[in-house]
């Protein structure tokens, strides 16, 4: 019984103490059941183990446990009521490539989007900040890993945080400084308000204003907020889309024939697409 143990443990990082006790009660139902009848004890735990770990397979019902659950821990220790997060966990399917590096720059410009922020690496909770500057604990292997991956897994690159200083940190701070330039040499227009230009430390005007000129228009995308990145679904080139939606056919109407839609008044026309076709608040 030391895995129930072990998975009793991992269960009540996440669940109330009487929820876990009810779950060690029935592991110990099933222990008596299977030496009385001779019958296997491993069968009847992995069909407990099964039921309550299915969370573990799935991240939206993960999400979706995580953020109830603090949501009742936060209101209970500040004598709070009703709801915390602005709207319900999403999730997107990216390709490799142009499409994951792209989404990658938007995240971490959020916050300078916001004003939050004048850089992104200022962001306390930024994977840009925590590969640059290694974090509280000077370990930032972990985002470099992930920055790679998005930058360069479609090349068949590993997720290996020592290519992060082989091209791979200039290249990521280019993207995220043509976001903060878009079309204007001074600031971004977003909202009738304008972002001060604070990421050419290191890069010049001109080196950032040709980056725009390449495969993807980066300026316009990242210095907007862009609903296909959080609503498209399905993120990436024609086939790529058209892949996945072959792949969950069963989750779209009948008359739809095919999946890729271009992304309307993005800028990234013939370069992304996504499965979703979004007409209102792009």
């Amino acid at each position: 019984m030391r895995r129930c143990s072990s998975d009793c443990r991992r269960l009540s990082a996440i669940d109330s103490e009487a929820f876990v006790a009810g779950v060690a009660k029935e592991l110990a139902v099933a222990k008596t059941v299977a030496y009385a009848n001779e019958d296997g004890l491993d069968e009847a735990v992995a069909a407990i183990h099964k039921r309550l770990s299915y969370r573990m397979h799935d991240l939206g019902e993960f999400m979706k446990g995580l953020l109830q659950r603090f949501t009742q821990w936060l209101n209970r220790a500040h004598s709070r009521t009703g709801r915390l997060w602005e709207d319900r966990f999403k999730s997107l399917i990216v390709e490799d490539g142009v499409a994951a590096k792209t989404i990658s720059a938007y995240i971490d410009l959020n916050p300078v989007r916001a004003d939050m922020v004048k850089e992104p690496a200022d962001y306390r909770w930024s994977s840009y900040g925590e590969a640059i500057g290694g974090g509280s604990k000077g370990n930032g292997k972990t985002a470099r890993a992930g920055l790679v991956r998005a930058l360069r897994a479609h090349q068949g690159v590993a997720a290996d945080a020592g290519l992060w200083a082989d091209g791979v940190s200039r290249e990521y701070r280019k993207l995220l400084m043509v976001g903060a330039v878009g079309k204007s040499s001074e600031s971004v227009a977003r909202d009738g308000k304008a972002i001060t230009k604070t990421l050419r430390k290191g890069i010049s005007k001109e080196e950032a204003e040709r980056e725009q000129d390449g495969e993807v228009p980066l300026g316009k995308m990242l210095s907007c907020r862009i609903r296909y990145f959080t609503d498209g679904a399905v993120i990436g080139s024609r086939s790529f889309v058209d892949e996945a939606f072959a792949k969950s056919r069963e989750r779209f109407g009948a008359k739809r024939k095919d999946g890729a839609r271009a992304m309307r008044g993005s800028g990234a026309k013939g370069q992304l697409w996504s499965v979703r076709d979004l007409r209102m608040r792009i």
